[in-house]
């Protein structure tokens, strides 16, 4: 492992999707269909891959299912045999949850397995002062660089003041921060605390799937001691691009282009992040506050013949009313999104081995 290399692609920017999990109807681990999606992912040209996180299902930590480590153990695997190919490593992003004690113990499980980033969720934490939260950052990051992370309160998350961020910026082990929550006010606190922090080497990466295109071509400045500051969203690590991913890294590496150049952003584009909006809306479940958003996921990539069915861990958890429907929409507005050709092509050799 080459620490330099990780940190050039984390700060350059990247593709990073969020690794659903695949079951049997007996929701019990499809290991040959986890493989699969990892290769999946990897052959789309993506940086790295963000496993143990909400879409990988919060229950593979219950007792009795316990697959936290083995999800993670799989996909690393997965990036060591690509990593040998590869002239840079893909990033390993795990996700941590719980209270500090068990925060702690997903951090040094994800780090025995080889995983650069801890994805630090404090949605068990949502009673917790600002004082606590910072703590329980600190005492994480001891473990394993925090990839900070502010999700949505309608999917299990809690708001996040700009004072928070701004102390958060003060602790030395973050990397990066992922922002989630759906909303603009929220999304430029996270933004200005970091430019204000005068850290440069915290990568920002966008999770808004409401805005995603738009997140990564635009430039933020602020005004800090007297200075403009600029600072930019240069990558993703999203639900949404656990599917049509070859597509996704595509557009990322357009968005990166435009950044770069410091052109005017093109109608086309302000039309794709419509598009995609849209597209997500329908992934996940918007309409019924996100309670079909993993099936959502799987749904694609059950239609892909990647998965053998939406299943989740919770019997409960099931695509909503309509959605289906609405998928099949998305399907025939928006066929250039997609990315069923490569999948055809490959799924075979994915699945094999």
């Amino acid at each position: 492992m080459n620490p330099s290399l990780i940190t050039q692609t984390l700060q350059r920017g990247t593709a990073i999707p969020a690794h659903p999990l695949a079951l049997t109807s007996a929701r019990k681990l499809d290991e040959r269909r986890q493989r699969a999606l990892s290769r999946y992912y990897i052959a789309s040209g993506v940086g790295g891959l963000a496993v143990g996180v909400h879409t990988t299902q919060f229950e593979i930590r219950n007792p009795g299912i316990d697959l936290f480590q083995p999800v993670l153990e799989l996909a690393a695997e997965e990036m060591d045999r690509a990593d040998r190919q590869r002239s840079a490593p893909l990033l390993r992003v795990a996700g941590i949850c719980g209270e500090t004690g068990q925060a702690t113990q997903e951090a040094m499980i994800a780090k025995g397995a080889g995983y650069h980033f801890g994805l630090l969720s404090l949605s068990a934490l949502k009673s917790a002062d600002e004082d606590t939260l910072i703590q329980h950052c600190r005492v994480v990051s001891e473990i394993i660089p925090v990839f900070g992370f502010y999700l949505q309160p309608d999917v299990g998350g809690r708001l996040l003041p700009y004072s928070f961020w701004r102390r958060f910026c003060e602790i030395e082990n973050i990397a990066a921060i992922k922002m989630a929550p759906f909303n603009r006010y929220q999304t430029l606190d996270v933004i200005r605390a970091v430019a204000e922090s005068g850290r440069e080497d915290i990568a920002l990466y966008t999770g808004n799937d409401d805005n995603i295109l738009l997140d990564l071509v635009t430039p933020f400045r602020f005004q800090s001691e007297g200075k403009q500051v600029e600072r930019r969203i240069v990558g993703g690590l999203l639900g949404h691009w656990a599917v049509w991913t070859r597509n996704a890294v595509s557009l990322l590496e357009e968005c990166q282009q435009i950044a770069l150049e410091g052109t005017q952003i093109p109608v086309s584009m302000l039309h794709r992040n419509t598009e995609i909006t849209d597209c997500n809306a329908v992934l996940f479940d918007v309409a019924h506050r996100f309670q079909g958003c993993i099936p959502g996921i799987n749904e694609i990539l059950k239609r892909q013949k990647l998965l053998d069915g939406t299943w989740c861990l919770n019997p409960d958890e099931n695509l909503s009313p309509g959605q289906s429907a609405e998928i099949d929409r998305i399907y025939q507005a928006y066929p250039h999104l997609n990315d069923d050709a490569f999948v055809e092509a490959h799924r075979d050799e994915w699945l094999s081995g």
